[in-house]
């Protein structure tokens, strides 16, 4: 799914060419016919068919996917609860421009109905890249919707559709919040933002979950409040016969952070208890 170029198809320029372009903005709601998140929605989500979209720019590029800002709105003499929004739209790169060599370790415990499936998967054939590339994105979605009903601090998943997913905008203004590792925290937050941390890791953990890439780089800083992002790589802990590394390493990689940062915390502490809790956990 891809976005017209601002300076040759202006609102003006698709209206006089184009009798079923939107009267403002790039392009028509993409609402429709896409997989939706979980209910209740947030009140902010607008899902009037009549909207339209246009790409504010990129906010983050990566190996798997780029992260633009996205702004959906009702056009002048629309009314709707919610009649403007921001967005982060995450476009997953295609099979043929993705890195698969980390694949196979985070996809050990996933399994398809389809034997060819999963051969071609696992000889990584155009089908079988094709097949990984939509599990990363559709896993997730899913992820997202299953973390955001139990209550754990993750952007809100609005839609997925092809490759590309919308999903709650996290910053202020237009501006995103910072990774946690660009911040340096007071004592005080520092040590509540552990505690965030690690009750995160231990609601993953008595789920059967580890977050799989879990860094300073994958969570944001919004309002004193941790933000978790990047679940592709979600891993099923006791599923997957390296869960409990992905687990520890997680939670070590977290740890070192704070403790660079002043804070004097015990990660075999933390692991300790994210493990027993994984172990005993029915997923």
């Amino acid at each position: 799914m891809t976005f017209h170029d601002a300076a040759t198809e202006s609102p003006l320029f698709a209206s006089t060419t184009c009798p079923d372009a939107p009267p403002e903005g790039e392009r028509w709601s993409s609402w429709d016919g896409a997989m939706h998140g979980p209910k209740p929605r947030p009140e902010w989500v607008i899902t009037a068919l009549g909207a339209v979209e246009e790409d504010l720019g990129v906010l983050k590029t990566g190996k798997e996917a780029d992260v633009h800002l996205l702004r959906r709105w009702l056009p002048d003499g629309t009314t709707a609860p919610a009649v403007d929004s921001l967005l982060a739209a995450k476009r997953y790169r295609g099979s043929e421009n993705r890195l698969f060599h980390r694949d196979s370790g985070y996809l050990e415990g996933r399994r398809l109905r389809k034997s060819r499936e999963m051969r071609a998967m696992a000889r990584r054939t155009e089908f079988g890249r094709a097949m990984i590339a939509g599990q990363w994105a559709a896993a997730e979605f899913d992820a997202l919707a299953r973390l955001w009903e139990l209550g754990l601090p993750v952007p809100y998943p609005v839609q997925l559709s092809e490759a590309e997913m919308l999903m709650e905008f996290i910053g202020t203004g237009r501006t995103a919040a910072p990774r946690l590792v660009q911040t340096k925290p007071s004592p005080a937050l520092l040590a509540q933002l552990f505690e965030q941390f690690r009750h995160v890791v231990l609601t993953l953990a008595q789920e059967g979950w580890a977050h799989g890439d879990l860094s300073p780089y994958n969570v944001l800083l919004h309002e004193d409040r941790l933000v978790v992002i990047d679940w592709p790589q979600i891993v099923d802990v006791v599923g997957n016969p390296h869960g409990f590394e992905f687990l520890e390493r997680d939670i070590r990689t977290m740890c070192g952070w704070f403790v660079r940062r002043g804070l004097d915390v015990d990660a075999d502490l933390v692991f300790g208890d994210a493990a027993s809790m994984a172990a005993g956990s029915t997923w």
